[in-house]
């Protein structure tokens, strides 16, 4: 296909100024881009037999199934990569890795997501409960937060089990009408309720989702309950990111998760993966376009189902016979 990938990379950055034809006119044009420059996505697709440039249309476009990232380098064109993320596992699991060519692109990325649902991260005082994931030195989640750290206002912090300091500290900033944003993930958040409960009424509670072995898997509604009681807050915001992808989705308090302008949700028929459905409920098939250096379009085996708007989702599961991962895959 005749064109750059700094073409590409152009018309994405424009994208939260566009129309919804220019959205899926970028799509399909980096789609076609990736199917001659990927090699682990075009043999998929010779695999399926299909012609890239016969597909006309989003829903037609095959997804490159997830656990290619754990059995393949799946990179677009040819690079050195500054740094390789790779997803948490547990004994005899294979972790997924996700290839970044340029991890200042990363965090500028990240950033202008979290600033487009919450507002200048210099607005906020932000502590991170992520201790399994802090054991990790190539973990996606701790790149992002401390890029985020870099534009907080201070103090902002990693915290492990200081539940009496992290409560002190975030009261004090509270009481002096200081914006807060705690983000922990699930099993880090409940030890805190369980240990020390508090009240922090007026600071962002955000779960990344993820029990990481620690504690029995439990519904989001519950979690949430719990969170709430322990802390005094009204809701609980989340985060959904996982390690193949560049971009994430934040839910804001109402159990729904909203898109950026650079990532879409289309659900697939459980039993059929090249069956795109508009059933209530299906698997989640992403388009995440910040993925050029890899695959923008993933098989995800997370269950779903798409608000009538096309522009939120929520998580329900994951299908059966799946790896258990990090980022918010609890059942709701």
């Amino acid at each position: 296909m005749n064109i750059s990938k700094e073409i590409l990379q152009n018309a994405v950055e424009k994208l939260s100024s566009e129309s919804e034809s220019v959205w899926k006119e970028t799509a399909l044009a980096i789609f076609r881009w990736q199917a001659s420059h990927n090699e682990i996505y075009r043999k998929y697709l010779s695999y399926l037999r299909v012609n890239p440039e016969k597909i006309q249309t989003i829903e037609k476009i095959p997804f490159l199934p997830i656990r290619f990232f754990k059995e393949q380098i799946v990179i677009t064109g040819s690079f050195s990569a500054e740094t390789i993320f790779e997803s948490s596992r547990t004994t005899g699991q294979i972790p997924s890795k996700h290839y970044i060519r340029d991890l200042s692109l990363y965090h500028r990325h990240t950033v202008r997501l979290f600033e487009m649902f919450y507002g200048k991260l210099s607005n906020y005082h932000l502590f991170a409960l992520l201790p399994s994931y802090l054991e990790r030195p190539n973990s996606s989640l701790v790149s992002m937060v401390s890029a985020f750290m870099k534009h907080t206002a201070q103090p902002s912090g990693f915290y492990l089990a200081e539940w009496e300091q992290l409560s002190k500290q975030v009261r004090y900033l509270l009481q002096q009408g200081k914006k807060v944003i705690i983000l922990g993930v699930t099993f880090a958040l409940l030890d805190w309720a369980e240990s020390a409960p508090t009240n922090l009424q007026g600071a962002i509670l955000m779960e990344t989702g993820g029990m990481k072995g620690k504690r029995k898997e439990i519904i989001r509604q519950e979690l949430h309950d719990i969170l709430q009681k322990a802390f005094s807050i009204k809701k609980v915001h989340a985060e959904y990111g996982m390690t193949e992808l560049l971009s994430q989705a934040y839910s804001t308090g109402d159990g729904w998760f909203k898109m950026s302008p650079f990532f879409r949700i289309l659900l697939r028929d459980l039993y059929d993966p090249f069956d795109i459905t508009h059933r209530k409920t299906g698997g989640i098939n992403i388009i995440d376009l910040a993925n050029l250096d890899s695959c923008c379009f993933i098989e995800t085996q997370d269950i779903g189902t798409l608000h009538a708007d096309k522009q939120s989702f929520q998580i329900l599961g994951r299908a059966d016979n799946t790896d258990t991962r990090g980022c918010n895959l609890m059942v709701f």
